[in-house]
């Protein structure tokens, strides 16, 4: 099973690059989309109802904000919200279920400059900690993937000492993550690259960031460690343009 979650920064405006051919050719068991800033009544039936897949829609109240999708060929036994109002109405979670795992697709708060909404952020990654935890005491395998907007480690960003009070890498941020880990959940990418430098998914439009790879690795795919043997890959696919950030993969033996 192949698995590609992207934050799109606006499925209306990435389809106007190339989108659903992009699609067509890489035809992943399922794709996670983040940042899709719209309304299923906003989108042409090419994304609504592309090809051999189902898909699923969780929108924010505010207009042209956040929300997440799921494209996925195996129609899902259940797909509900995240049911905490606060979350649910900034459209930032979709939880599928299937027999092997639950796919839990997550766009992450920005915690904003100064902190603003660090509380907020803080506050969702504790609820999608507790998630992952319930699932795995009920005896399920977990996959949480989507753009977490956290860089971990040093290693995850370019400049990390110039960015130690930037949102993305506050310490309470990287704090959680750590805890998160120490749950025995595995951040994949690095389970297979330990030490591999320069891999990131998301670069600023500014000062030709991407071109000269000034980036940062804060676009996921965590298991819970019984699932990890399943695991074949982890891949960022920093090839694929069309949005500021790029595409991550996971492959797995079902």
């Amino acid at each position: 099973m192949r698995i590609i979650s992207w934050n799109v920064n606006g499925i209306r405006a990435v389809e106007k690059k190339g989108f659903t051919s992009w699609l067509a050719k890489e035809n992943p068991d399922i794709l996670c989309l983040n940042e899709t800033k719209a309304e299923p009544g906003q989108l042409s039936p090419e994304l609504l109802n592309p090809e051999s897949y189902y898909s699923f829609w969780a929108s924010a109240k505010k207009k042209g904000y956040s929300g997440v999708a799921i494209y996925t060929k195996e129609q899902p036994q259940d797909v509900n919200f995240f049911k905490k109002e606060e979350f649910d109405n900034e459209g930032r979670v979709l939880v599928a279920h299937y027999k092997d795992f639950s796919l839990i697709s997550a766009y992450f708060p920005n915690s904003q400059d100064e902190g603003k909404r660090l509380d907020y952020k803080l506050s969702f990654c504790d609820s999608m900690l507790k998630l992952c935890n319930s699932l795995v005491k009920k005896g399920k395998h977990f996959l949480l993937c989507g753009d977490f907007n956290i860089a971990h480690k040093p290693i995850d960003l370019a400049h990390p000492k110039a960015n130690e009070k930037n949102a993305g890498y506050l310490p309470q941020e990287r704090e959680w993550m750590d805890k998160f880990t120490a749950a025995g959940h595995v951040d994949t990418f690095r389970h297979f690259h330990p030490e591999e430098k320069g891999c990131y998914t998301w670069w600023s439009y500014m000062g030709q960031a991407r071109t000269k790879n000034v980036g940062w690795r804060i676009d996921y795919h965590c298991v819970d460690k019984g699932f990890l043997p399943g695991v074949k890959s982890s891949i960022i696919r920093a090839e694929v343009t069309g949005s500021d950030h790029c595409p991550v993969e996971i492959n797995f033996n079902l």
